[in-house]
């Protein structure tokens, strides 16, 4: 398990990530989110033991990470700038890998370029952006390592190449139950691949939760009342983050058991009654709400 326990980091008279507590589960793939500048890469970086952390731990499997040379030969990290030796081709660079992870599977490499129709004799200095990402993601899967830490993994793929990899990615986790953690600034890219996920504000996860209960556990209502006076106040019970009336129809985004949530507003014999399933966006957007901020400002 990947444990950040009060995990701080400073650069000079500046904070970047801020007590910062975050767990995440073996075989698991966990998405975290955040606008640029939130501190995704410095908290990939310190889980990587790229960095020291200033304050707290991040610890894989009740282990320091920084300086520990037995950890760090199960975890890739591919940063979001890519880098390559100069004048290397792939297969030269495949071999650099083979030579600091013991268990790199040239085989896989091999079926992975085949897969990705990457040219391994070709200089890498010759691949497009997309075509780099691409080979920097076959060489981690490659390794066979157990922990991938993956910064803006989909930036510069095309949408069937995102699709592809998202395949690939998912396929390592079910056959070796190996645990993958993602960086985007874009909520989209992540949500049909994660089994968790966590927005990522000013240093701190603000919330995280997995998949699921984030799309069941809040959603819309519309509803109007016998009583056409009634105003919100009538749903004190419920945990209401939002609420807007139209003439006698009331919309209300609310969190909670959904069976529950029904319950109550069936209690009060409503004319019309409809329950909405919210998109993965528009429930972090209201989930920031609830924290005081405005969502366009984290530029999602």
């Amino acid at each position: 398990m990947i444990v950040a326990e009060n995990l701080g980091k400073k650069f000079r008279n500046k904070t970047v990530i801020r007590q910062m507590n975050c767990s995440i589960k073996e075989g698991s793939i966990y998405g975290l989110v955040g606008a640029n500048g939130a501190g995704k890469s410095t908290f990939l970086r310190m889980l990587a033991g790229v960095y020291q952390p200033s304050e707290g731990k991040a610890e894989i499997n009740g282990e320091a990470v920084f300086d520990n040379a037995k950890i760090k030969k199960e975890i890739v990290f591919i940063p979001d700038e890519l880098y390559f030796f100069p004048n290397y081709n792939f297969r030269m660079m495949a071999d650099y890998y083979a030579s600091l992870y013991e268990h790199f599977d040239h085989h896989r490499f091999q079926m992975l370029c085949d897969h990705f129709k990457l040219d391994t004799r070709a200089r890498i200095q010759n691949f497009s952006k997309g075509m780099k990402r691409q080979g920097a993601l076959i060489l981690a899967l490659s390794t066979r390592a157990h922990y991938f830490f993956f910064d803006e993994t989909f930036d510069g793929l095309d949408p069937v190449m995102r699709s592809l990899v998202k395949s690939v990615l998912s396929e390592d986790v079910a056959q070796r139950n190996s645990t993958v953690l993602l960086t985007s600034h874009n909520l989209r890219e992540l949500e049909d691949l994660c089994d968790h996920m966590g927005l990522l504000v000013e240093g701190r996860i603000m919330f995280e939760s997995d998949i699921d209960s984030l799309k069941t556990e809040m959603f819309k209502v519309q509803i109007a009342l016998p009583n056409k006076n009634f105003d919100r106040d009538e749903f004190r019970q419920l945990k209401v983050l939002y609420y807007k009336k139209s003439g006698s129809i009331a919309t209300m985004i609310v969190k909670g058991d959904r069976e529950l949530v029904t319950d109550v507003l069936r209690s009060k014999q409503p004319i019309i009654l409809d329950l909405l399933p919210l998109s993965l966006e528009e429930v972090f957007i209201y989930e920031m709400e609830g924290y005081g901020y405005e969502f366009d400002s984290l530029r999602l």
